[in-house]
């Protein structure tokens, strides 16, 4: 029963801290003792309600924690988060395979524009409306699908997603620069510049300050971006440390100081305010690939040692009668071969002479061991969690049911739709939108009101994107419940040619149209969906396993 409370004070917080009969008797023996203990439980009043705040828990105890904002906990170590990335892709299967998953599903062979104009603003016929919007996907293409759309004339703009998307991943971000530059043969001056997160940098590396971080310049009062430092050789490459004094910066403008369009896209996926730069996407699990490389490494080695049969004879001139064991140096173990006799190592079926006094010890490796796989697995499956990729889809192995492939595609694809979205709104869209603008300026195309109102420009610069369909596990399954969805009018006939083929509905009925009338003219009859699919049919397959 405490007969006194003491009053404890820290900062603003005042608490009552009992003191008990035992904490009497502890300071009666053992005055330090009781000191410690009071202040333990001094600890445990001011604590809250959250074990995982308390830091007298021993498990709360390890490591260093504090609360940082998003640029100080990102910018020191980003250099090298990118250098790590970068190692990784080129050389770790597992990396290599994880980013160039999200490039084939995510862009495939690249994500193509449907222009959907706002009739109703625009008050224009539909005649009207389709008329125009095939014009605009023309001069789209026409500025876009060619090697000019590239400052540096290698690829077309399909292409470039991928690359763009590629960095992005790797590097953590990057910078896509809408130049101006006229060609010959190349109606359109827009032209895409893309400048790699290393170069992007404080000038004459300051420090960072409340307005320029990482190279990226700020507006004071609301922090949006103003312009990019940007140096003009790459910190990697040789000359950039050798020819140091020539180094120079260029500032790019964010926006236009009149239109306020985009000048330069800053692609990185944000996770917090204030965040400046972006953070490879194989950030969070560098530590465990690497690791795994290591263990795989030392696995593979131990099963060569564990294959290799030597056999050690003991004679009194130490030398064995069947010659060198095979090697580097001599594969065909030749025994007048001029080789290194000074170390022993094993060989492929080798025969190695001891002297008298001589011993060897066996070691039995015990490869290939069988805990490699599942532990491998173990971890691939905490890897495929940090980084959104189903188990199945990261190592490319599907072994389940068709149920437990199917809900991991369902769910890889939540994924890559979210990174298709992302990479739509941040790139696709404001490239369509600078490629239209000048074609309307440049009186290629006609589109009244279009720098006068805010309203109708968006109105003129609807659209819809269209990448590579998912693919079906089932196409018999996928094609019935399309047909369904569509029966009960829950879906479009454009919606599910997507979903199903990755292309609009519309550009492929002129082609249909031509065919049955081909096939009508010939005499041949057009069987019908309902004659194709077998009413009874409850659109099982065999592919259902248990």
């Amino acid at each position: 029963m405490s007969k006194l409370n003491k009053k404890l004070t820290i900062g603003k917080t005042t608490v009552d801290v009992p003191v008990t009969l035992v904490d009497e008797l502890v300071n009666y023996f053992n005055p330090q003792a009781g000191a410690s203990r009071y202040k333990a439980r001094a600890a445990m009043a001011l604590g809250g309600g959250y074990t995982a705040a308390d830091k007298t828990r021993r498990a709360n105890q390890k490591g260093s924690r504090r609360e940082m904002d998003a640029d100080g906990a990102i910018l020191p170590d980003l250099q090298t988060l990118r250098e790590e990335s970068q190692e990784m892709y080129r050389n770790s299967p597992i990396a290599t395979g994880a980013i160039n998953t999200n490039i084939t599903k995510v862009v495939g062979t690249g994500l193509k524009v449907k222009p959907q104009i706002d009739r109703d603003v625009l008050r224009l016929s539909p005649e009207q409306a389709d008329l125009w919007e095939k014009q605009a996907e023309r001069e789209y293409l026409l500025a876009t699908e060619t090697i000019e759309f590239d400052l540096e004339r290698q690829l077309p703009f399909s292409l470039q997603q991928g690359l763009i998307f590629l960095k992005v991943l790797e590097d953590g971000d990057l910078l896509v620069n809408l130049a101006r530059v006229s060609r010959p043969g190349s109606p359109y001056k827009t032209k895409l510049n893309l400048i790699e997160a290393a170069r992007v940098c404080n000038a004459d590396f300051a420090a960072d300050s409340d307005t320029l971080a990482g190279g990226v310049e700020k507006d004071e009062n609301t922090g949006a971006p103003v312009r990019y430092h940007v140096v003009n050789c790459h910190p990697g490459s040789r000359r950039f440390w050798r020819n140091r004094k020539q180094l120079s910066w260029q500032k790019l403008e964010a926006f236009g100081r009149n239109t306020g369009r985009p000048l330069v896209l800053h692609l990185f996926d944000k996770k917090r305010p204030g965040q400046s730069r972006g953070v490879p996407y194989l950030a969070p699990v560098v530590e465990m690939i690497k690791q795994l490389g290591r263990y795989t490494d030392a696995e593979i080695m131990a099963a060569v040692v564990s294959g290799m049969l030597t056999v050690f004879v003991t004679s009194e001139s130490g030398e064995a009668k069947f010659g060198p064991a095979a090697n580097s140096e001599n594969p065909d173990g030749d025994p007048s071969a001029q080789v290194d006799t000074t170390a022993l190592e094993l060989g492929y079926g080798s025969v190695v002479g001891l002297m008298p006094d001589e011993k060897i010890e066996t070691v039995n490796p015990g490869r290939p061991n069988p805990a490699f796989d599942p532990f491998m697995m173990a971890v691939l499956r905490q890897i495929g969690v940090a980084l959104e990729l189903p188990f199945e889809l990261l190592v490319k192995h599907f072994t389940a049911s068709y149920s437990a492939a199917r809900a991991a595609m369902i769910e890889a694809w939540a994924y890559f739709n979210r990174r298709r979205h992302w990479l739509i709104t941040l790139l696709c869209q404001p490239v369509y939108e600078a490629v239209i603008s000048e074609a309307v300026a440049a009186g290629r195309l006609s589109a009244p009101g279009f720098f006068s109102d805010p309203l109708v420009r968006k109105a003129w610069l609807g659209t819809s994107w269209v990448g590579d369909a998912q693919g079906q596990l089932d196409e018999l399954k996928a094609i019935n419940a399309a047909a369904r969805r569509v029966e009960l009018t829950v879906s479009t006939l454009d919606e599910e040619s997507r979903k199903l083929t990755g292309t609009p509905w519309e550009n492929k009925l002129p082609q249909v149209l031509k065919e049955r009338a081909a096939l009508r003219k010939a005499g041949i009859k057009i069987s019908t969906y309902e004659e194709l699919v077998d009413p009874a049919d409850d659109g099982g397959s065999d592919l259902e396993t248990a």
